[in-house]
């Protein structure tokens, strides 16, 4: 089967809403190929469908009034590039934060800004997704503070 572009921002879109909410976990799957999936992200972080899963429930847990926003979008192919922010509200503890350790709530708004590159394959599903970000900027808005 193949897919358009607009079929498939409409896929990403709304597959990150859903790991944003977590409002329905058994909709979120379909859209991915969830024993192929790969997830690659800073410093050589490596995730499978379930340690993704694991990580935007532990946002969710830690973040309130949290939100997804897209920019600027290139595709080709199977493949769509795009700008990325996650935001919510810090308003309980982090225990699984990007520090390695539990991080207190702050009560700030908190924007993490992505690069993501993301593959599709011939059924629409996600496949595999490289990420980028400031990780400096990241554990500022976390409340993390150099020693």
């Amino acid at each position: 089967m193949t897919f358009t572009r607009d079929e498939l921002i409409g896929r990403l879109n709304r597959a990150g809403e859903l790991e944003v909410s977590g409002t329905d976990p058994i909709e979120q799957a379909t859209y991915f190929d969830t024993g192929k999936f790969r997830w690659h992200g800073p410093a050589g972080a490596e995730a499978d469908y379930d340690g993704l899963a694991e990580l935007f429930a532990g946002f969710r847990a830690a973040f309130d009034d949290r939100s997804i926003r897209r920019g600027i979008m290139l595709a080709e192919g199977n493949l769509i590039a795009c700008q990325t922010w996650i935001e919510g509200t810090f308003a309980r503890t982090y225990d699984d934060s990007p520090a390695g350790r539990p991080l207190p709530p702050t009560g700030e708004r908190l924007v993490w800004a992505i690069i993501n590159i993301f593959q599709f394959d011939d059924q629409g599903r996600l496949v595999e997704e490289w990420v980028q970000y400031d990780n400096r900027e990241l554990l500022r808005q976390l409340g993390v503070t150099q020693e």
